[in-house]
């Protein structure tokens, strides 16, 4: 078949897509209505989950599942911002890595706000600034983030999703490879590229700055510099990438939790957290564990943390398969509460692929 016929064939199923698209939106449209009145949130974790496994379920080829999904979110993300323009606080600034997953998770149509902090991002959605809020949580390599842990024992913001991706490094820049004497970025990415960074510039002055946008911001006018920073921030501030894929360990993966106010319904397939503060006494640890054992639910991390309130007293922070509503899970947490000061459920939301 000619080039010209295939093309008009392309161009007439691309007429049925665009109807079916604006269609589907309509019906969107009508059901954001019905949320109104139920004073539902517009945005529900628990049905992207839904739609992202029956779309996945449904594709037959040759379109790889991850880009149907992103085809999806951005369909998704137009509906919704045509409901409510909701407004996504993250950890900043702009092209910071938050940003990238912020934009993974809801797509281009929605509106994008940089918090200075991890407590200004939880602060903007208290304050109703914000819808939700995007922060890490931990990375693969470097662990926990201390500062959203803090920030989960004191706010009576719910975790309702989270989002799981690979973090790739790049240098970036306005000069060459050659020409590079220095390198900026944060010291965190500065441990995450350390084995390249030896040895491909073991003489090169490397400078600590607040963020990898940053970085990427101060080298658009030194040609000797480079920095450590994402694809999104080289096209922000309009600097070549020199290389790709720096970092040390192909695996390294970051966490990031979206706060909101409220839980989302359970989806068959989903985690909760929960902070727990156990009684000072021996075998206090494992008298907390045994409910989990005895409910068989499968623990898929515990992280301690300093109590700032009382000198050598902690905190921990479980995550654990199932929904705060699961019969097991309700009855699980019930029976913790028998061993330790004090239970706080800090979400219930679906599980990331």
């Amino acid at each position: 078949m000619a080039l010209k016929d295939l093309r008009t064939k392309i161009d007439r199923l691309d007429e049925k897509i665009v109807d079916l698209i604006n269609r589907r939106t309509e019906i969107a449209l009508r059901i954001g209505e019905v949320k109104k009145k139920l004073k539902r949130e517009i945005y529900a974790p628990d049905r992207e989950k839904e739609v992202y496994r029956r779309i996945t379920s449904l594709n037959k080829g040759p379109l790889p599942a991850a880009a149907l999904k992103a085809i999806f979110r951005e369909i998704m993300s137009g509906a919704i911002s045509l409901e409510k323009r909701l407004k996504i606080a993250y950890l900043g600034p702009p092209a910071s890595f938050t940003h990238v997953a912020s934009m993974l998770k809801f797509g281009a149509s929605v509106e994008y706000v940089p918090a200075g902090s991890i407590a200004d991002a939880f602060a903007s959605v208290e304050r109703g600034h914000a819808d939700y809020g995007v922060v890490p949580i931990e990375n693969s390599i470097e662990g926990a983030v201390n500062y959203t842990l803090d920030m989960l024992v004191d706010s009576n913001l719910k975790i309702c999703s989270e989002i799981i991706t690979d973090i790739s490094h790049c240098l970036v820049g306005s000069g060459t490879l050659d020409s590079v004497t220095r390198i900026y970025s944060k010291v965190e990415v500065f441990g995450q590229c350390r084995s390249w960074i030896l040895a491909n510039f073991p003489k090169a002055e490397l400078l600590e700055v607040s963020s990898t946008s940053k970085a990427a911001e101060l080298v658009r006018n030194e040609p000797s510099s480079a920095a450590i920073a994402s694809e999104l921030a080289a096209s922000l501030y309009g600097v070549k990438i020199l290389e790709r894929f720096i970092e040390d360990s192909p695996h390294n993966i970051t966490r990031f939790l979206v706060v909101g106010k409220s839980i989302p319904k359970r989806t068959g397939h989903d985690k909760t957290s929960v902070m727990i503060s156990i009684k000072d006494r021996v075998g206090g640890l494992h008298d907390v564990l045994v409910p989990f054992r005895d409910n068989n639910i499968n623990l898929t991390k515990i992280e301690s943390r300093p109590s700032r309130r009382k000198a050598w007293d902690y905190y921990f922070f479980v995550d654990l398969r199932g929904h705060c509503r699961d019969r097991k899970v309700k009855k699980a947490l019930n029976e913790l509460e028998e061993h330790c000061e004090f239970v706080k459920l800090l979400g219930s939301y679906p599980q990331s692929e």
